[in-house]
């Protein structure tokens, strides 16, 4: 399995959001990028052979990129893919939209 040194992007979703209690709706995209194998650099817990990292981007937000671990790349992109539980852990601080202005969650 290769290890992959640059983050690419592999999926994208653009999406509107407004800080709570404001209504001006600002653009941001979520990134999923490319999975990429555990190191022991990465890593600072024990780790089988083949144990992936899919990092998602809040690119708009003031939100730190979240990595996401899998037993393997297939599994660390399934679970980086869904991402409705990470904006839901979000909603404290923001309301989310499609890019039609409907409202996300409902």
């Amino acid at each position: 399995m290769k290890i992959m040194s640059t983050k690419r992007t592999i999926a994208e979703r653009h999406l509107l959001f407004s800080p709570k209690g404001e209504m001006d709706r600002r653009k941001f995209i979520v990134r999923i990028f490319e999975p990429r194998l555990v190191t022991e650099a990465t890593a600072n817990f024990s780790f089988d052979d083949g144990a992936s990292i899919c990092s998602v981007e809040f690119d708009g937000l003031n939100e730190t990129c979240i990595d996401i671990h899998g037993i393997d790349s297939i599994h660390a992109l399934a679970q980086a893919v869904d991402i409705d539980p990470l904006l839901r852990a979000m909603e404290s601080k923001y309301c989310f939209y499609w890019s039609t202005g409907e409202p996300y969650f409902e």
